[in-house]
């Protein structure tokens, strides 16, 4: 015998699923999210005073960057161990990357100095703007915007120049979406020339995340134009502007043009000319993070690579 269900006259709500019906957007929110470097590198007894001292230096950097009200109405917030999260109104958007990030700076390079080495906090910022559920319920913030915000500071670029800046001077990195630069920066509305922004091509080891995003730093320190960090095309395309910025060399008697060219590359590879096929790289050591990678299609000009550990090379 079949069971027998009860029948309602009322038909079942539709299912909630994606393009079945039309449904308003959620609200859309700026992100930012926080994330200490080399966090599990500290003994467990300092874990706890890293967790609780990155709210309270989250919240006196918007203090004293003259926006408290983004700190103080901040919604969805999620401490973590390492970091902390929390949406806020887009519109603030502008003065959370400029001043909030020096101001940031600032603060950290403050605690650093007056915490006698002890415990060092230097964190990678990732900055976003999207839909996302805020209807005041305990797991807000789920969306799309959400989820690459955390991929974004997850990302190579942004850890790797962390890593690669003196621990000394550089205390915030911070990454932006593409979509956040947009609204923000290229608009005009924040008080920070493009130039200070650098495209990066945003990827996750282990991932299936790569977006166009742009980083910012502060109070830079060492290279910048790494190719570990930024990657070969956005080196190749720095190269490419600065040459054609560049006035054509004065030409010497007899029509050729005097030139001299220094290829150098201490401990790593240097190819010369046009490399054809692929290349990869691994065991490349940057401030104690390990980074790898491939390197495919045409590379011209020269190009030094750093790699440290044991490197074999097979030849058909």
């Amino acid at each position: 015998m079949n069971p027998s269900f009860p029948r309602s006259s009322e038909q079942p709500e539709a299912i909630n699923g994606p393009n079945l019906r039309s449904r308003r957007l959620p609200p859309y929110r700026g992100i930012v999210a926080v994330d200490a470097k080399d966090f599990t590198g500290y003994p467990a007894s300092e874990h706890i005073v890293i967790s609780n001292a990155i709210p309270q230096l989250l919240q006196q950097s918007f203090e004293r960057a003259g926006i408290p009200e983004v700190w103080e109405e901040r919604r969805f917030p999620d401490a973590k161990g390492d970091g902390y999260v929390f949406g806020f109104d887009p519109g603030a958007m502008p003065f959370v990357i400029h001043p909030w990030l020096s101001t940031l700076q600032d603060v950290l390079t403050e605690f650093n100095v007056h915490s006698v080495g002890a415990v060092r906090i230097r964190l990678r910022v990732s900055l976003n703007i999207g839909p996302v559920t805020d209807s005041g319920e305990k797991y807000d913030g789920k969306g799309t915007p959400r989820n690459d915000t955390h991929r974004l500071l997850d990302s190579r670029p942004v850890k790797a120049m962390l890593a690669a800046s003196s621990e000394n001077v550089t205390q915030v990195a911070a990454i932006l979406s593409d979509r956040c630069f947009q609204d923000a920066v290229v608009s005009g509305y924040t008080g920070r020339h493009l130039d200070y922004f650098i495209e990066v091509p945003a990827a996750v080891e282990d991932k299936t995340f790569a977006q166009r995003a742009w980083l910012y730093v502060p109070v830079p320190s060492g290279n910048l134009y790494d190719r570990h960090i930024l990657g070969d095309q956005v080196i190749e395309d720095q190269e490419t502007r600065r040459a054609d910025a560049e006035p054509e060399p004065r030409r010497r008697k007899g029509g050729g043009s005097r030139r001299t060219v220094t290829n150098r590359a201490d401990k790593g590879n240097l190819n010369t000319g046009t490399v054809h096929g692929g290349q990869s790289i691994s065991n490349t050591d940057v401030g104690g993070d390990h980074f790898g990678g491939n390197k495919a299609g045409t590379v011209h000009g020269n190009q030094g690579d750093t790699v440290r550990g044991d490197k074999k090379s097979r030849h058909q």
